[in-house]
């Protein structure tokens, strides 16, 4: 039997993935609400100056959330996926459920829950479980602690990386994402013309749909493992 040619994949992870596993998800809220919070009241610098100790408050009920979710069968796939190919995985999510199940190395474009920075020195550590108004910085000891989160109107994480990696890719998937959030709505198109064959694999077609050769439909949990075991058989 011959041996598995490794490829070099790309794997974007949105909110779909983790939505099996019990966390909500912006795109999904109805009314512009998250967890009953309007995404500009937490999820903005200018929210974060206006009102530090409300973001606290969502940030921590989102950790506690995410502490005790559990990865599924999707999370686990890409965990394989990694061992049998060459994987940039890329994630939106600000969960560690990619982490639980294994996988090696995960770029968090959007930040971590488990991170925190400090507002005035830029110094990042390991959040605590809960966070206030009154954590102070480890570094320069100012009360300036936030979640190490890129907030809307913030620029992500690794772009460099991620952009390089996308270049070079022979296979680039998208999974339970909804495209309307740039730069990442932008992957596929970019790794189209780098020559990349592109897949979305969603519980239903995304805003960017068009920029994918092949859609594959369905929950993240059944359609991932299916794709991953095609991948990875010799």
């Amino acid at each position: 039997m011959p041996p598995l040619r490794r490829k070099r994949i790309v794997v974007l992870t949105g909110a779909g993935i983790s939505a099996e596993s019990g966390l909500a998800t912006f795109r999904a809220a109805e009314g512009g609400l998250w967890e009953n919070h309007r995404l500009e009241d937490v999820a903005t610098p200018e929210a974060f100056a206006r009102d530090p100790a409300l973001v606290h408050r969502f940030y921590n009920m989102r950790r506690a959330a995410a502490l005790g979710a559990q990865p599924n069968a999707a999370h686990f796939a890409l965990a394989d996926l990694a061992r049998a190919h060459d994987l940039t995985l890329v994630t939106q999510n600000v969960d560690d459920l990619h982490e639980k199940a294994g996988s090696p190395e995960v770029i968090h474009m959007h930040g971590a829950l488990s991170g925190a920075l400090c507002a005035a020195c830029n110094h990042r550590w390991k959040s605590a479980a809960e966070m206030d108004t009154q954590t102070a910085c480890p570094s320069c000891g100012a009360a300036a602690a936030r979640p190490d989160i890129v907030w809307f109107g913030e620029m992500p994480y690794q772009m460099e990386r991620i952009w390089d990696a996308i270049e070079a890719a022979d296979l680039f998937a998208a999974i339970g994402t909804s495209g309307h959030v740039y730069p990442a709505a932008g992957f596929a198109q970019h790794a189209a013309r780098s020559g990349a064959h592109c897949v979305e694999l969603n519980l239903e077609p995304s805003q960017n749909a068009r920029d994918f050769h092949e859609h594959r439909g369905g929950k993240a949990s059944a359609i991932v493992p299916e794709w991953v075991a095609e991948l990875t058989r010799p």
